[in-house]
């Protein structure tokens, strides 16, 4: 085995998201089908680590001490940037989306236990190949599997979790641009990509210029440290009890309240270029160190069962985007962005989500409606669902 310390993977993840952007830029397939550049840079470098642990036995390990760090700070700036005067802005395509949301949720569990069922498998794996790992991602997968070995006895119930989690991610990152590409044939598409002096939304526009200064660049950095800090210490406050969540949930809860409160005592504001800049920042090396570091022959090594289920969860995310999501949101332009965040939402995370909805703005124009919704979607309201439908599904006198 060779180990890459921190500095290595740090480089290692830059260079990733470079091959990405220079195969986007210069394969016609990925650039049609708006591919995130994160992505296509996090699984070629998977795959060549694939080709060299089957040909030569040796495995290379990432040093992902910084990987939670950066996807914890990343949330930050949605909650330090989420204003809920301008949210209430959004409420009837919030709610809406919370509602789609949420019949996703149900949906997924459904089939993963309807599955597992009639192929004779435990309906626990049917759930961890439902909205645990699809919606939920890593971290809901990796709290709700060690509830499983603890107090269900499903021993395997870890390395299930991980390589459905991680299979949801790839498929996450793939499905969006194509089920864009496929609905922007039905609707009407902006008159070309807004300028890039114009105002955009926290996220929307990752390569647009923004003036800061190295004071408002410390004091953002400050805050984002505080909502880590804090919101850490009431996920160990709240661990074990009922309202135990994953710690990102608490750091955008703590980053709401903490941009709010300021802004309403008049003490300070926070200054969201700023806070664009390091979520962005954050973002991206988040996605290329997942990415880059998945051991892909562990999913490969995934009996045929649970292969069959995930291969059901992608084509119904794909229907349900099309059919439900595109439509309930008003079959637009911003129900075409939102529509791929949906994928990135349903079978990965919220990071991808708001990849896929990048890759689609940069090209055919922004859509400031969904950059609004989504994140507070995806990174609040969903994994408050996600915990009560498990929950109601935990009730069914089937897992004895």
């Amino acid at each position: 085995m060779i180990q890459i310390d921190t500095y290595g993977t740090l480089v290692a993840a830059t260079l990733v998201l470079i091959l990405g952007r220079k195969c986007v830029q210069s394969v016609d397939v990925l650039r049609k089908y708006t591919i995130p550049e994160s992505v296509v840079g996090g699984l070629l470098v998977a795959l060549l680590l694939l080709a060299i642990n089957q040909f030569t036995g040796t495995d290379i390990d990432f040093d992902m001490s910084l990987r939670e760090p950066l996807m914890l700070a990343f949330f930050a700036t949605i909650g330090l940037n989420a204003n809920l005067a301008s949210l209430r802005s959004g409420g009837r395509t919030l709610i809406l989306l919370i509602c789609v949301v949420t019949g996703l949720l149900v949906l997924q569990n459904i089939i993963g236990i309807g599955m597992a069922t009639m192929l004779g498998l435990n309906p626990l794996m049917g759930l961890l190949t439902g909205s645990i790992t699809l919606t939920g991602g890593h971290g809901t997968g990796a709290t709700w599997s060690k509830v499983f070995v603890e107090q269900y006895g499903f021993r395997n119930a870890t390395e299930v979790a991980m390589a459905c989690a991680t299979f949801g991610l790839v498929l996450g990152g793939l499905l969006g641009g194509p089920i864009a590409r496929f609905l922007l044939s039905r609707c009407a598409v902006p008159g070309g990509v807004a300028d890039d002096t114009a105002d955009p939304m926290l996220f929307e526009k990752p390569g647009a210029a923004r003036e800061i200064t190295p004071l408002i660049f410390v004091e953002t950095i400050a805050l984002i440290a505080i909502c880590l800090s804090a919101g850490r210490f009431v996920s160990d406050l709240m661990q074990g009890s009922s309202l135990e969540v994953p710690t990102f949930v608490y750091v955008l809860f703590i980053g709401v309240i903490l941009s709010n409160t300021l802004s309403w005592l008049g003490f300070y504001r926070v200054f969201e270029h700023a806070v664009s800049i390091l979520g962005n920042v954050s973002l991206s090396l988040f996605l290329a160190m997942a990415l880059m570091s998945l051991k892909l022959w562990e999913i490969a090594s995934l009996a045929l069962p649970i292969m069959a289920i995930m291969l059901v969860q992608t084509v119904t995310m794909a229907l349900y985007a099309i059919f439900i999501t595109y439509r309930v949101m008003g079959k637009n332009y911003d129900a075409v962005v939102l529509a791929s965040g949906h994928c990135g939402l349903g079978l990965g995370a919220t990071p991808t989500a708001i990849a896929n909805m990048q890759a689609v703005t940069q090209r055919f124009g922004p859509s400031h409606l969904a950059f609004l919704v989504v994140p507070m979607v995806g990174a609040f309201f969903i994994d408050i669902v996600n915990v009560i439908v498990i929950k109601l599904f935990l009730l069914l006198p089937i897992y004895a």
